[in-house]
């Protein structure tokens, strides 16, 4: 049986990874800072991730596979945190290297990219434009060359749009419903005619756990689905969906400057590891 380390554990993507990799059959570790559901196949480890013994995970317990999805900040762009804890998640990566570990499976996001239109591919170059962006992109080359160094398997998982479970994220679904329990009839918006990758929470839980139950296909994945939608079209549909009656006031903020008019994500990778070829 695998065993695997899933960081942040407790966190709006994490709790669906622990699920998921468990529903696989895995051995799951779920490393959380307290406070959290985790699913009870799982073994609970409740300390942040930076003074967790890595060693003795890897050595003693057998942990062959981590899979760090901890991060502060992540639906606020510009927090000085990204930066400030950059360092941490580094050293992390570097102490599992130095204890034995050879798979390393870390959560990126389209942001590393900065702006780009069209599909986002491996090969796209990185020009992050938040600091968001710029501290995964930092960690993304970062940690391949501490597990290359060891001959390890390094995968980095693009994440882009999330939809689901949405009270408890940060996103802008999850602000719409609380708009609307507020009994507010209308938010401010953007034209919203950029378009994005969306992905429902639970499927990429599943894209999570499909690529590091295997290490075939490595190096930067894109957990997506690969159609490009506009925003202002999925949010009317999230609004009929749940029944809302709040409207969006459109064009009453500009688009952020490193938002493109349409960015989407490559399956390549990802479709031949759900298909196992």
């Amino acid at each position: 049986m695998t065993k695997i380390l899933v960081t942040g554990a407790g966190g709006y993507i994490g709790s669906h990874v622990v699920r998921s990799l468990a529903d696989r059959g895995a051995d799951v570790l779920a490393l959380h800072r307290g406070n959290a559901q985790i699913d009870s196949r799982a073994r609970e480890i409740v300390c942040d991730f930076s003074s967790l013994d890595v060693r003795k995970l890897v050595v003693d317990d057998g942990l062959s596979c981590v899979v760090h999805l901890a991060w502060s900040d992540g639906f606020s762009h510009d927090s000085p945190m990204h930066i400030d804890n950059l360092p941490f998640h580094v050293r992390f990566v570097r102490a599992l290297a130095d204890a034995g570990l050879r798979h390393f499976v870390g959560l990126g996001t389209m942001h590393e990219v900065g702006y780009w239109e069209g599909m986002i591919t491996e090969a796209s170059p990185n020009a992050p434009r938040s600091l968001y962006g710029i501290a995964k992109n930092a960690l993304r080359e970062a940690a391949r060359l501490e597990i290359a160094k060891v001959s390890g398997v390094f995968q980095w998982l693009r994440a882009y749009y999330i939809l689901g479970d949405d009270q408890r994220s940060k996103s802008l679904f999850s602000k719409i419903i609380g708009w609307e329990a507020e009994g507010k009839e209308s938010f401010p918006f953007t034209m919203g005619l950029s378009k994005y990758d969306f992905i429902q929470v639970h499927d990429l839980a599943d894209q999570i756990s499909r690529v590091a139950l295997q290490t075939a296909v490595t190096g930067v994945i894109d957990c997506c689905s690969g159609e490009p939608i506009a925003l202002r079209d999925k949010v009317e549909q999230f609004i009929a969906d749940h029944g809302l009656t709040i409207r969006p006031q459109y064009g009453a903020f500009p688009d952020r400057a490193y938002d493109s008019p349409a960015v989407w994500g490559s399956r390549e990778k990802i479709d031949r590891i759900l298909s196992g070829t």
